[in-house]
């Protein structure tokens, strides 16, 4: 578990935060809890690992769903948000640039990537005994963001997994050499010294490692070792996805500014693509092929659709901040760019400037027509879908439903800006349409039925997505646009950030060109309500189109009190907002106690080795003292840190843990309530009663060792066995003398020679064959953990 954690921080690289790793670290403690439990039950190898994958599944079904039968038990409905959340993941990391935001998709990914690999590798440790093995796993999980990340992994990453590694071969040498330790080898047993061999070769390994790439690479380091010189300067960014979803949830995570724009007077769409191609039931995304040839951009530009070059030049000043991507956002209509590299194109008919490969450009001037069409210029025209690429009007299936539901929107409109208006207006809240981070969940198997007939709960892609195939049905040529909303003002410089991310429509009309329609209700102030979709009255004193817009279920609308889009004031859905955060002091406080007790369960774990070598090495142990506790306080700790890092994540994964700390700390508690009860009837109990709880007490300490002694054995056939099992030491065989005799007294003996016994020399000799037990045949934690007396007795039972 150490050991794969210790792998995972590798991370670090590709995913900003440290959220990831609190979801890495409950998934590798669960895979852990779930191989000693099912272990412990005698539970075949190959059962193990698919009992593991099941509690695998369940804490991804508890944490990344809403559809799990009792929170976490998948079932069709979570299956498919799963394979949303998943795509989603996927998507980030073919179009995101690391690092990118730890997000849902993202932690679900890790969580599943880390566990997984939390179960090959407790398989090759426990089940396969070839923990060198794991060495090509964990390689693989270093293997992953090393290839991904545009700047190099921490150097610590690699000491911590090299170091776990290195105690996982150490501890697996100790184990083996312990096993012969007492007893003769076939070939005279493994010597003590050669225990540190696996240390040394693996901390000679990472030095030569390290050193041999910071001098000819710098693969593997942040650039250099700690306290050497030189920097590696890498481009970093943010970028958008070139694809828009029918289903799933908002991918934002931290807000990061991009860009910083002067010369605008007000809020405008800030455009960076269009999009040309729908597929059913997934959403939007660019055609099958390469790039248009384009135009060199560093330069005058030909005149897009709309533009007739009569509305005076704007020029906007751009500056990227963290944007790292093949697109270059423009405004309007752009008629040059100046300060652009070499590299860039702009294609006329798409609108959007491009490159073959990602970059992070510098600051470029954007001449621009800014001038939007009125009302009443758009009611004047009549676009003809056959002037145009009929890729804009291809749609390849639509739900009769949707369909007819455009038709019955646009029954009443004259005009193709009226039905553009009408199908516009429909989102709106009265029609029972909400703005939210995550989409209803499936009720219907047409992603665009469901969100437009019965969901209507979204964000942005789904709106767009959703308008533009409304109009693609009736013929209106139409695409959908990704790029920005109009920041947020600082004096006369205007800051976009990665929250203001956005998809809209653009409707073709002829000679006015593309016309930006956003059908997304927001309402925190980020929107951009245009002239010519204002309920004022236009410049022929007509006024704006009143039809009525039928709603498909009354029942699902809002209260009539409820402001239409029109009337919203900013914050009037505030609740509905992404509230990505800094921590709830909840949450803190959870953090900051699992983190407290994580801590002390460490400290009282190494508190118990440390009291370990010292009875050893005094040949002396204090079975009844608060030592013979130890092991099982640091389980207790460890066990309620995982508790409480799941009930952060999850309280049914808390719920989950919890069953598994009890099922595992169970039988080591059972045990040493017994021998604890026992061993204060040896000191303080009558003869008769002591002499049967000890005999109980050893034979339940010898099974523990696997040295089964009967009911029907002697009390001397036992000690033989002991002392030939175990090879006992002189001092240890002394005292398993004088608790033989006094055992044989206190059952066999007059009642003279039962008077005269000497309790407390009975003690004395009873506590120090354990001392002697203790010292020949310490027993591992998993054997303090789950004791074979008890766990036998159960299985038994």
């Amino acid at each position: 578990m150490f050991a794969t954690i210790s792998a995972a921080t590798s991370l670090t690289g590709v995913v900003r935060g440290g959220v990831w790793l609190a979801f890495v670290a409950v998934a590798a403690l669960l895979v852990a809890f779930t191989g000693l439990a099912l272990r412990a039950l005698r539970v075949p190898t190959p059962l193990v690992g698919l009992g593991q994958a099941v509690v695998l599944l369940f804490l991804v079904t508890g944490s990344f769903t809403n559809s799990g039968i009792l929170a976490i038990i998948p079932g069709p409905a979570a299956f498919a948000e799963l394979d949303e959340v998943l795509t989603a993941a996927f998507g980030t990391i073919r179009t995101g640039v690391p690092p990118v935001e730890g997000t849902a998709p993202i932690l679900c990914l890790a969580t599943i990537a880390i566990g997984l690999v939390a179960i090959v590798v407790d398989t090759l440790v426990v089940a396969a005994a070839a923990p060198a093995a794991t060495g090509l796993v964990l390689l693989c999980v270093y293997a992953v963001p090393s290839a991904l990340a545009d700047d190099l992994l921490p150097w610590w990453t690699f000491v911590l997994g090299a170091t776990a590694f290195a105690i996982l071969l150490a501890v697996d040498g100790s184990h083996r050499h312990n096993r012969w330790r007492n007893r003769p080898a076939p070939s005279g047993g493994v010597p003590a010294a050669a225990r540190p061999t696996p240390v040394a070769v693996v901390a000679g390994a990472l030095a030569a490692g390290l050193v041999t790439g910071t001098a000819i690479t710098g693969i593997g380091t942040e650039g250099s070792l700690p306290g050497s010189k030189g920097e590696r300067t890498v481009l970093g960014g943010l970028g958008v996805n070139p694809f828009t979803s029918l289903r799933g949830m908002l991918d934002q995570g931290e807000d990061v500014p991009l860009f910083r724009v002067s010369g605008l007077d007000e809020p405008r769409l800030l455009r960076a693509f269009t999009l040309d191609t729908y597929r059913p039931n997934e959403g939007w995304g660019l055609a099958e092929g390469p790039m248009p040839a384009g135009v060199p951009a560093n330069g005058p530009l030909p005149s897009g659709p709309g533009d007739d070059g009569s509305a005076p030049d704007r020029r906007i000043t751009i500056e990227p901040v963290h944007w790292n991507d093949v697109w270059l956002p423009v405004y309007g209509s752009p008629r040059a760019l100046g300060g652009v590299s070499e590299g860039w194109y702009y294609d006329r008919t798409s609108g959007s400037v491009f490159r073959e490969r990602r970059q992070s450009p510098g600051p470029y001037v954007e001449t621009a027509a800014l001038t939007e069409p009125t009302k009443a210029d758009l009611r004047g025209v009549e676009p003809d879908p056959a002037k145009i690429d009929d890729v804009y009007t291809q749609v390849p299936y639509v739900d009769q439903r949707v369909a007819r539901l455009a038709e019955r929107l646009t029954a009443s409109s004259g005009t193709t800006f009226d039905k553009v208006h009408a199908i516009w207006e429909y989102f709106d809240v009265e029609n029972g349409f909400v703005y939210d981070t995550r989409t209803a969940p499936a009720a219907d198997g047409d992603a665009l039925a469901d969100f437009v007939l019965q969901g209507k709960r979204g964000y942005c892609e789904q709106y767009a997505s959703a308008m533009a195939v409304m109009l693609r049905s009736l013929d209106i040529p139409a695409r959908v646009a990704i790029g920005f909303t109009g920041g947020t003002p600082d004096g006369d410089v205007r800051t976009i950030t990665s929250r203001d991310a956005h998809a809209w429509v653009e409707v073709y009309f002829g000679e006015h060109g593309w016309v930006g329609f956003d059908p997304t209700p927001l309402a925190d102030g980020r929107g951009y309500l245009p002239p010519y979709l204002a309920e004022e009255s236009d410049q022929d004193g007509d006024t704006a189109n009143d039809d009525e817009v039928p709603s498909t279920q009354p029942n699902d609308s809002p209260d009539q009190s409820e402001p239409t889009r029109d009337q919203r004031e900013p914050g009037d859905l505030a609740a509905q907002q992404p509230q990505d955060g800094p921590l709830s002091d909840r949450d803190t406080w959870l953090l900051l106690l699992a983190a407290i007790l994580a801590a002390a369960a460490v400290t009282v774990a190494v508190l118990a080795v440390v009291s370990a070598r010292r009875s050893r090495a005094s040949e002396t142990t204090t079975p009844a003292g608060w030592a013979a506790w130890l092991p099982l306080v640091a389980a207790g700790l460890g066990s309620l840190a995982a508790v409480l890092l799941g009930w952060w994540v999850h309280w049914a994964v808390a719920l989950a843990l919890l069953a598994c700390a009890g099922l595992l700390l169970a039988p080591a508690v059972v045990r040493q309530a017994q021998r604890h009860r026992r061993l204060n009837t040896v000191e303080h109990g009558s003869d008769v009663a002591a002499a049967d709880a000890a005999w109980r007490e050893l034979r339940q300490e010898c099974g523990d060792r696997n040295l089964r002694i009967t009911s029907s054995d002697t009390v001397r056939l036992a000690a033989q066995k002991i002392a030939r099992k175990h090879r006992l030491d002189d001092r240890g065989k002394q005292d398993l003398r004088v608790l033989v005799t006094m055992m044989e007294q206190s059952w066999y003996g007059s009642a003279r020679e039962r008077s005269d016994r000497d309790a407390a020399g009975f003690a004395r000799a009873f506590l120090g064959v354990l001392d002697a037990l203790d010292r020949v045949a310490p027993l591992s934690w998993k054997g303090r953990l789950l004791p074979r007396s008890v766990v036998r007795r159960t299985r038994s039972r």
